[in-house]
């Protein structure tokens, strides 16, 4: 017999024996009260009942049959999935530090290795977030510096969308470097021109990353790791990783040749004082390169996706449903007429800040939140979970809470307008999620957002290329970790 015959075979009762002794682990002891879940099968556990491609959706259904706390399986991934706004909250907030922990898989293991701030873990963590928030602050974070920036980056992209004359365009790589510049701004005390060939590659190494991340053979992988070399999406992803990194490192190499502690210019330049500060006490713990290579990667992908994700979701809604950005632009005229918008406007501007929440809470482009995991075992909801299990606080089902939004399927506005017509903030509002792990950029994304949208608005009118109606507009999210518009077209039709 051919011996390369058994290889197979033999590599299946491993993975069999290693699923048996699995099923007899505390997780699957009833006795415990663990959430309920659907029927599993061996191996697979609860994959071939999963949308692949949208996770979330499968998830929302479970949520119909089994409650607001369940369990699932992938392969060996166990899961427990928490739905709808009373639940999610609960856990994130009420039991802030029972769920502030990230669960360990294996793709995001390799990449980041459990450093910088999105997939660390405990004092790493918190050290890293703690100095990362800082350093966003110093350097203009939610202050009239930062806005500043942001204004003269709306100048530019005006004049970018100027230069198509009002024929049609697809603007992701636009919104995109708009918005990364504003991060790049930041972390490395410089802006790009939106056509240099480094900036592109370091946008488009983010978007394919982050795009991957949320494709099925990923997730397959995660499942079964064991499977690797079956799955070329991971090799492309390490690929991109290694190439930012190496960017990256060369970034502050150049930054250290420069240092002036008492002229830091940016955020990689403060995070390099901490590291020559330890180094001279000799406490060498958390300011190492591993770490300031991987915070800086976080923001770059915070900082560039989900920002320019909004901004495209908003301008595909506003053709979409042309009244609603007619009310917009009545009021821009009205509050700052052809005055440059500022921070300052939104207060007075509660129809245009409805709209922006609004578009968040519709377009929903993260609907399973980067996921957490418990730290310690606890009792919830009157069932037991045990400490570092996989949790995911299905955002999706709290922005789309039937019991929390009067049309929760539909792009209305009004769910942030009360009876007289002021802004109303909404508790299910939760686009950045909540709790210890919530996104230490929310005060810059909703800046951006405010000025981007209404400096753009003051200036065009945003229509479907000729022959495409507002009925042809494709409505349905891209593929991805998170959901971004499908590309389209647009006319930026400048305004008289």
């Amino acid at each position: 017999m051919d011996w390369t015959q058994l290889v197979p075979i033999s590599l299946f009762f491993i993975l069999l024996t290693i699923f048996l002794l699995k099923m007899n682990s505390s997780w699957n002891n009833n006795s415990q009260n663990l959430p309920p879940r659907p029927r599993i099968l061996p191996l697979l556990g609860n994959l071939l009942i999963m949308d692949m491609k949208r996770p979330h959706k499968t998830m929302l259904k479970l949520s119909k049959v089994y409650g607001p706390v369940f369990r699932i399986q992938l392969g060996f991934q166990k899961i427990v999935v928490l739905a709808g706004y009373k639940t999610v909250k609960e856990a994130l907030v009420n039991h802030a530090d029972a769920f502030a922990e990230r669960p360990n898989i294996q793709l995001f293991d390799e990449i980041h290795e459990g450093f910088g701030i999105l997939f660390s873990h405990g004092e790493n963590w918190q050290v890293m977030r703690r100095f990362t928030l800082s350093a966003l602050r110093d350097y203009g974070m939610g202050k009239r510096t930062i806005e500043d920036k942001i204004i003269e980056e709306c100048r530019i992209l005006i004049k970018a969308f100027e230069s198509y004359e009002g024929q049609p365009f697809e603007n992701t790589a636009i919104m995109n470097s708009a918005v990364g510049n504003i991060i790049v701004s930041i972390v490395l005390g410089k802006r790009y021109e939106y056509e240099d060939p480094t900036f592109q590659r370091l946008i488009k190494l983010v978007n394919e990353n982050v795009r991957l991340a949320g494709s099925p053979p990923v997730l397959f992988y995660n499942m079964f790791p064991l499977f690797g070399f079956l799955f070329g999406a991971r090799n492309i992803i390490l690929s991109n990783r290694n190439e930012l990194f190496g960017f990256i490192k060369i970034t502050f190499i150049e930054h250290l040749k420069a240092l002036d502690e008492n002229d830091q210019r940016s955020l990689i330049d403060s995070f390099l004082v901490r590291q020559a500060e330890e180094k001279k006490n000799k406490t060498e713990r958390h300011f190492h390169n591993e770490n300031l290579i991987d915070v800086v990667s976080n923001l770059f992908v915070a900082g560039i996706d989900t920002t320019s994700t909004t901004l495209r979701w908003i301008i595909l809604l506003m053709m979409k449903f042309p009244d609603i950005q007619n009310k917009v632009y009545d009021e821009i005229s009205r509050i700052i007429g052809s005055a440059q918008p500022r921070i300052e406007h939104r207060a007075k501007m509660p129809y245009t800040d409805a709209v922006i929440h609004e578009v968040q809470r519709f377009a929903d482009i993260l609907p399973t939140s980067v996921p957490r995991a418990t730290t310690v075992d606890i009792t919830f909801k009157g069932y037991f979970i045990p400490k570092d299990t996989h949790i995911v606080p299905l955002l999706t089902s709290v922005l789309h809470d039937e019991s929390q939004w009067e049309k929760p399927h539909e792009f209305y506005p009004e769910h942030f307008l009360d009876s007289e017509g002021k802004f109303m903030k909404r508790d299910a509002f939760m686009p950045f999620s909540a709790g210890r792990r919530i996104c230490l950029g929310e005060t810059l994304a909703k800046m951006e957002l405010f000025l981007f949208f209404t400096s753009l608005l003051q200036r065009f009118t945003f229509q479907p290329p000729p022959g495409i109606s507002k009925e042809d507009l494709d409505m349905t999210p891209a593929i991805g970790f998170t959901a971004p518009p499908m590309p389209y077209k647009l006319c930026a039709l400048p305004r008289s």
